[in-house]
């Protein structure tokens, strides 16, 4: 049995919850005065360079770099091998207004904060970083680990990566919350992929021939916080990828497999599908862009089988500037074998809707559509969206749903 154990003990005092967020806003206030003292520099150095083309690209490109510079502080070490010690971390905020049939709901909070450190020695990379709940006392606000491994590089191409790790599979599971373009996941995502995404175990990734790769591991489904292969069972996952060449229809392309074999077992911290194959899709054409997800999954210990398709156009206006749209459809063969989204979910719980856990229906049905304003590229980005969603119940037992949510998201990473 290998089990770290991390908790505190609980300190419950509003002066604790008042020191939390004032450390959350120190960390949100440095990447501001930074990206001020950036842009401060990039406006004197753009008062001393006459108005001309050529000298206004040179500004630009100045801008650029020293909102780049302001994420400089993360650097704590490197030297001319390559070898490094940086910080790393995320903080995101939600503001979200729900308005339903079933009742209404809002609320801000923090979404994520995570602290740690990666690095790089040689051959080896390591990762250690917590999830921290800002919307707790102080004590009780340390969560889990979420990456706490070491990844030993076979070569250029090759991976091996040991202990606590993420384990993504369909079109927003594998992608990370740093770089999704809507501030939440979509909800097939959330129905089939194992939204604890980091579980101890052991992978493998590499490139190959002809712009194809591929990732491949197994772990264990243990619900621990920190890193634990003692409880539970295991599941195997197996993808790949195959980046597609330029052509009239698109200028960039990528198409992906997932497979998911999953021991299911009553303790275990995944969801409840013995097998889940996601098949999903990038295309960028110019400014315009197009992704999909065609996903199924076999039920077990209760679930019903799911299938579920997103689409999800998006529009590149300018460099800042990204609209993003997405259809989402799931449907189970039988009754209550789809779950509402997060923040949809909050309405049928907080009124008493539903009589089964995960307020769930058998057929659902969501349109989005959002603004994404890249402040520095991912690394500091503001979302908002809105969002229609229904959900048929043919139980009957509560679980229908049909209203609009508008979020407001902030996501910044370092």
């Amino acid at each position: 049995m290998i089990v770290i154990n991390m908790k505190n003990q609980s300190l419950t005092t509003k002066s604790s919850v008042r020191l939390k967020t004032i450390i959350a806003l120190a960390v949100a206030t440095s990447l501001t005065t930074s990206l001020a003292h950036a842009q401060t520099s990039a406006a004197n150095e753009s008062n001393q360079i006459s108005a001309n083309t050529a000298q206004d690209t040179v500004v630009n490109q100045s801008t650029k770099s020293s909102f780049e510079d302001a994420w400089s502080f993360v650097d704590l070490y490197d030297n001319e091998q390559g070898d490094y010690l940086k910080l790393s971390g995320r903080l995101q905020l939600d503001s979200t207004w729900v308005d339903s049939e079933q009742g209404d709901y809002n609320d801000t909070l923090w979404r994520r904060f995570r602290f740690g450190f990666k690095g790089k020695y040689g051959e080896f990379n390591v990762a250690l970083e917590a999830d921290i709940n800002l919307n707790d006392s102080l004590g009780d606000s340390y969560n889990r680990l979420t990456d706490a491994n070491i990844g030993w590089s076979l070569d250029k191409d090759t991976e091996l990566k040991f202990l606590k790790q993420s384990t993504g599979f369909t079109l927003d599971g594998k992608t990370s919350s740093k770089k999704l373009l809507t501030p939440q996941r979509n909800n097939l995502t959330n129905n089939l992929w194992f939204t604890s995404e980091y579980f101890t175990g052991v992978s493998v990734k590499s490139k190959l021939a002809d712009d194809w790769s591929y990732k491949t591991g197994i772990f264990s489904s243990d619900g621990s916080d920190e890193i634990s292969i003692s409880e539970a069972s295991y599941f195997a996952m197996f993808s790949t990828s195959k980046k597609l060449a330029k052509n009239k229809l698109w200028d960039k392309g990528e198409v992906s497999l997932d497979y998911v074999y999953n021991d299911t077992h009553e303790d275990g911290n995944t969801r409840d599908f013995s097998q889940v194959i996601s098949t999903s899709s990038k295309f960028k054409q110019n400014d315009w862009g197009l992704q999909s997800d065609i996903s199924w999954g076999k039920g077990d210990l209760g679930q019903s089988d799911l299938f579920g398709v997103v689409v999800m156009p998006t529009y590149q206006q300018n460099e800042k500037i990204q609209w993003v749209a997405r259809y989402t459809y799931l449907s189970s063969s039988e009754d209550n074998g789809v779950r509402l989204g997060r923040y949809d979910s909050k309405v049928v719980d907080e009124y008493g809707q539903s009589s089964v856990d995960g307020e769930r229906g058998d057929k659902y049905q969501e349109v989005y559509a959002g603004v994404n304003w890249f402040i520095n590229d991912h690394k500091l980005k503001l979302q908002a969206g809105l969002q229609y969603a229904k959900m048929d119940d043919n139980a009957n037992d509560g679980g229908a749903y049909d209203g609009w949510s508008f979020t407001v998201a902030m996501r910044s990473y370092w």
